[in-house]
Parts: structure tokens; sequence; C-alpha cells
């Protein structure tokens, strides 16, 4: 059962189709919600009620969707009390949620080699654009993933050259590697494959190997405040625009009650937006100058 809110979301009763549990309380729920699966674009989340008896929803990214079978695939950690209880909704039971809400990421044609960054919980918008930069050929993306947690997938190591990255850094995404997209992983945990460091500093390394091609190169990015803010700071640098996805604590999470505005700089000033309905993708120019 599904209604309308706002024109573009849809409040949908989800059954829970699939879940998979990893270490450190992660988690992946595959929800089969076709309104919002119709609609959702990359950057896009759902707003969502982890129990009935809780009517506090939460805000989770939307990390892959299939349009025709109508199923949508979040990745989480449960680290409060909501996303706890939603960790313990079984295959079968139905969750109410809200979307897709927000605005999505915006690749550009004059930059072809987009370069995407997900660090954490940040990881599934990433996967999301991935799936959809994979169906033009146009663009030739690159995926890298920063976890202080095991990733939740299996190492193996990538048959997809990426020149410019540290000696050993193997590791990568099984699906981004069916896909064809070649990804690479960091950690400072010393997880087998990867990049021992931050997620932005692996970057660092590929964009200085680049030659005349660096400016066909756009930053994307979904992670925790600090990251993104070094992501920000890694675009200006190298010259290079950036979208950037935000996470904010949010009631809402439709623009009414205003719970959840940052400050963006714009050509008339500073001006306060809401993540929800404004983002939560915004230019990294706007939040961090």
């Amino acid at each position: 059962m599904s209604t309308t809110q706002r024109g573009t979301i849809f409040q949908e009763q989800a059954a829970i189709l699939q879940r998979e549990a990893f270490a450190d309380g992660q988690h992946l729920l595959r929800l089969h919600a076709p309104q919002t699966a119709a609609q959702a674009r990359a950057g896009s989340f759902v707003h969502l009620r982890p129990d009935p008896q809780r009517p506090l929803r939460r805000p989770i990214s939307i990390m892959r969707v299939e349009r025709e079978a109508g199923w949508i695939e979040l990745f989480y950690k449960a680290v409060g009390q909501g996303t706890q209880l939603l960790s313990q909704q079984a295959v079968g039971q139905s969750i109410d949620l809200l979307g897709p809400i927000g605005r999505p990421f915006s690749p550009s044609l004059d930059r072809p080699r987009p370069l995407l960054l997900g660090g954490g919980v940040g990881m599934p918008p990433m996967v999301f654009l991935a799936d959809e930069l994979r169906r033009d050929p146009g663009y030739q993306p690159l995926v890298l993933l920063g976890s202080e947690s095991p990733f939740p997938f299996p190492y193996q190591r990538s048959g997809l050259p990426v020149p410019g990255v540290p000696e050993g850094t193997d590791g990568c995404m099984p699906l981004l590697e069916q896909w064809g997209i070649a990804s690479r992983l960091s950690s400072r945990n010393g997880l087998p494959g990867s990049h021992a460091g931050f997620v932005t500093d692996l970057a660092r390394s590929w964009l200085e190997a680049l030659g005349p091609e660096r400016q066909e190169v756009e930053l994307f990015a979904c992670g925790p405040h600090p990251m993104l803010e070094a992501v920000a700071r890694l675009a200006r640098e190298f010259d290079l625009p950036c979208q950037i996805s935000m996470e904010e604590f949010m009631a809402c999470g439709v623009g009414g009650c205003a719970g959840c505005v940052v400050e963006i700089q714009t050509e008339q000033g500073p001006a306060m937006k809401r993540v929800c309905v404004d983002g939560p993708v915004f230019d990294a120019r706007t939040v961090f100058g």
C-alpha cells in the first residue's frame, strides 16, 4: 500500500524481502517499495519508522534499486535505539517509509571521469551513483571506499587496473567489479587489500598520477563530516568540481520542521538550507567555502 506526500514522496508499507548482518552492527536490508524504487535517484534517501512503537523516523540512504522488481536496498549501522530496533525486524514484516526524498547527484558529461568517495555508511550513495553511471558509456568512474569497520563484503583482488594507487592496494568491492567499475579500498585498521590511510589520501595518490585527464574529473562524496571537509579541500587543491551528500538528524524529513538546516553560501550571501529537501546533495564549495 502507498500514498503520496508532497507530490513526489510516497508513503509505503515496505515488506522486508532480505536482510544480512555484518560485523560491527552493519546491516543490509532489501525492501519491496515499488513507488520509491521507480523514482529514486543516486543521492535519494528514505525516512522510515524502525518499529511500529517508535513514531520517530530515521533517514537512511538508498544503495541500490531494481525498478522492475520494485525493491530497494539500504545499508546502515545499528548505533542507536531506532536502528537497533530496525535490525531486529524479520523477513516478511513491513516497514513504514517515506521516499524517495532529496536532491540527487547531478554528474556532468563534461567531466567523464567521476571520482566517487564513500566513507562508512556513506558508501551506499556511491554504489547507487556508480550503478547509474555504468549505464552511460560516456563515463569512466572510479570508486574509492573507506571504512574503519570490516567491509560488508569478502576480500576480492581486483582485475581492473587503477594507475596511481599505492602498491598492494588491490582490494575491491565485488559488486562493482562485477559491473566492470574499478574500485579500491582504504582503512586504517589493516583490512586486507586496503590502503593504510584515509580514503582522501588514496584519492590524492590517484589524482596526482593523472596527466591532462585530471580536468575530466568531478568528485562525489558521502561520509562523516570530517571526511567531507577533507574532500572539499582536495577538490579546491586540484581545482575540481565536487558534490557532497550530507547527513543530518531530521524529524519530518520532508521540509516542514526545518530541523536539519545547514548554512550554505549563495550569491546573495549565507542562507539556511534544509538537508532533507534542499539537499542532501550540495556543491562542496557552498558548504565548506
